[in-house]
């Protein structure tokens, strides 16, 4: 492929997904990835879109979000790989909530498997990966379709979460910083995730490598109450990516990289092979201890975030920072 076509076709990726990876973008054009970074750059000096930390994005600063058909086909070895780290902090018999997005489905799939479990989820894709699991017990809130990654928004899901209590929220976003925090470019889908982050003790973020650094129009969690981070692991040449990483363990995140198996002590750096574990205080009256109990259940239900309000719900477990 000749270099303007490559050019062509890295463009038309980033214009229909709004950002793409280098990873991506390097299979797609069956080149390599320093081929790929040299094109963009070319790009970029044209105005035609912007480089951001191991990939590219429209130009204007804030990235816009992709729809769900877009995003599945997006870094799914990494979403695959965040996934099976973040099922393992999961224990039978909990309570969470589970945010909408891509790598939040690829959670929910995984979580299939553990008995006693409790997810309250404003997505339907969620929903429809434990809608046939064994002893989960689904809760959906209320609320207004949003088409373009099947997830329910408005006042009607935010009302149905108040009063909720469980002990972990998993949510995923457009873009993370060390500064702001966790954000998204939809200003419903933020005001929903910033409510199933108030039900929750601890909130664990999920997001690959391409969204470190990327920051876009709608606050979601400010960096001071994400617990952990959950994330792959940076190509080696992306020191941006590693530097805001250092940074956000400096401002006391647990960071867990896939891949990664070691412990680093607070304010190390993150060389490869090593992984950052940092405890930080329970801000507030948010990171409170509790437990309910409730039915066991056998089989998958459904009910409304309301209903979980008023009634009893499964025990929630592991309220203990780990």
């Amino acid at each position: 492929m000749f270099a303007a076509e490559r050019r062509q076709l890295i463009l038309e990726m980033v214009r229909a997904n709004g950002a793409v990876s280098l990873r991506e973008l390097a299979r797609v054009v069956q080149t390599s990835e320093v081929t790929v970074r040299r094109d963009v750059r070319a790009l970029e000096a044209e105005g035609l879109l912007d480089r951001r930390h191991g990939g590219a994005v429209l130009p204007g600063g804030f990235t816009r979000e992709s729809g769900f058909p877009q995003k599945s086909h997006l870094s799914t070895a990494e979403k695959t790989a965040i996934a099976d780290l973040a099922a393992g902090l999961v224990g039978e018999g909990e309570a969470i909530v589970v945010g909408a997005g891509t790598t939040t489905q690829e959670l929910a799939r995984r979580l299939a498997r553990v008995p006693g479990l409790t997810v309250v989820t404003n997505s339907l894709l969620v929903a429809q990966a434990l809608a046939h699991a064994n002893r989960v017990e689904v809760v959906m809130t209320g609320g207004t379709l949003r088409g373009s990654n099947y997830a329910l928004v408005g006042s009607g899901a935010e009302q149905s979460l108040q009063g909720l209590r469980v002990s972990r929220a998993f949510l995923s976003g457009s873009g993370l910083t060390a500064e702001r925090g966790l954000s998204t470019s939809n200003m419903l889908s933020s005001s929903v995730d910033r409510a199933l982050v108030q039900a929750a003790a601890e909130v664990v973020v999920l997001a690959d490598h391409t969204k470190l650094g990327s920051d876009t129009m709608f606050q979601t969690v400010p960096t001071e109450l994400i617990t952990r981070l959950v994330t792959d692991e940076p190509p080696a040449h992306d020191e941006r990516a590693a530097t805001e990483l250092q940074a956000l363990a400096d401002q006391g995140v647990e960071i867990t990289v896939a891949g990664r198996g070691a412990e680093s002590t607070p304010g190390e750096a993150l060389p490869p092979g090593r992984q950052a574990r940092q405890d930080m205080p329970l801000p507030g009256q948010r990171r409170t201890q509790g437990s309910h109990g409730g039915p066991g259940g056998l089989g998958p239900q459904l009910r409304s975030a309301a209903a979980l309000v008023e009634g009893p719900v499964g025990r929630v477990a592991d309220m203990r920072r780990r």
